[in-house]
């Protein structure tokens, strides 16, 4: 089934994207999720509380290291701050296992949400007081029910994930496009965007000036800063369709170098990534800027993109091709390798932000 956001008329360059798009292509992909939501800080322990605590047998099941988008921008190097303790799915009985940090939720995480269900049940009373027929909200009520797990734990991405041997993130508010790969014991935080890909050729794609050029053009914003949202652009947004395997190499090869000159460039001048993508903002020749045009040389020619062609009206036309191909049953190539690769291992390097063993 085709879905529709607002159909508007194909445009040249300097079109409105928001307008045009027809079709949401990766719907049925679901390869695009917000990280976990805690929901109270009681779920969160210092390195030293979890060294402490993965001391005891089986807590390593349930304790892991939680990445932010701060972490991931601002750290040098990048790297998780913080363990997060994730009971999902277990039931009270099972989490009950886990006594040391079962008891640690029931000291701070337990109180909290009794206060705020009983406060959401007055208000409630209050409304069905004045109208027996009025919606009511059981947000805090469900928070209890299930009160030693997070907020928001995202099962059907940690279960994508953990079959991985990395995946990819960007911090859902940033001023530049600025992706990594993760290892999969990493926890992500609501702040980070994930995407459960672990291929070069796939993060070439998405960390490409053409995917920030759709990026820019189909986002919320934030005080300023463009806001990453499933829906509107990763959702929207239409992948190569007969690259050959030769261009998804090509691809590949140009994502890992650019990654590699990062690493050593912030290693030697201790910086975070948001201190090396700042220095795009100066003019000059920049080594990080060449890496980045050589990308996105090599992702235009596995869309067959000429020269000239401007990549948001290439790519709204592409996205009702798309939608035409969907309407007939035709199939489309969504996200990840397309079907020429057969040798997936091939481009599946292991760099990524880790924690030590």
């Amino acid at each position: 089934m085709v879905e529709v956001d607002v159909i508007g008329p194909a445009l040249s360059a300097g079109f409105d994207v928001i307008q045009a798009v027809r079709l949401r292509t990766n719907i049925e992909s679901g390869a695009c999720y917000q990280g976990q939501t805690h929901g109270h800080e009681g779920f969160l322990l210092s390195p030293a509380e979890a060294d402490a605590l993965l001391q005891s047998p089986g807590n390593a099941q349930v304790l892991f290291p939680y990445l932010t988008g701060d972490d991931l921008l601002s750290n040098r190097p990048p790297a998780p701050q913080r363990y997060v303790i994730d009971l999902q799915p277990r039931d009270i009985l099972e989490a009950g296992r886990y006594s040391q940090l079962l008891d640690r939720l029931k000291a701070s995480v337990l109180p909290t949400r009794q206060a705020a269900a009983a406060e959401e049940a007055a208000r409630n009373e209050a409304v069905l007081g004045a109208n027996p027929k009025a919606k009511v909200n059981q947000h805090h009520r469900n928070f209890l029910n299930r009160w030693w797990l997070l907020s928001y734990p995202r099962p059907e991405l940690i279960a994508r994930i953990s079959t991985l041997p990395r995946y990819i993130v960007c911090s859902q508010v940033t001023k530049r496009p600025t992706f990594e790969f993760i290892e999969t014991r990493i926890r992500p935080n609501a702040a980070l965007i994930v995407f459960p890909l672990p291929d070069d050729y796939s993060f070439g794609i998405l960390q490409s000036g053409i995917h920030w050029a759709w990026f820019v053009a189909r986002c919320s914003t934030l005080k300023g800063d463009f806001r990453y949202t499933s829906d509107t652009v990763f959702d929207t947004f239409p992948w190569p369709q007969g690259p050959t395997l030769l261009q998804v190499e090509k691809v590949a090869e140009a994502a890992v170098a650019l990654r590699r000159l990062r690493r050593e460039v912030m290693c030697e001048n201790s910086w975070s990534l948001r201190e090396l993508y700042r220095t795009l903002d100066i003019p000059g020749h920049n080594p990080l800027r060449s890496a980045q045009e050589a990308l996105d040389a090599a992702v235009r020619a596995a869309y067959g993109m000429r020269p000239k062609d401007d990549p948001l009206a290439f790519l709204l036309a592409l996205n009702g091709e798309l939608a035409d191909r969907k309407a007939s049953l035709l199939p489309v190539v969504g996200p990840g390798l397309p079907p020429v690769v057969k040798d997936v291992a091939g481009l599946v390097t292991e760099d990524c932000i880790t924690i030590a063993r």
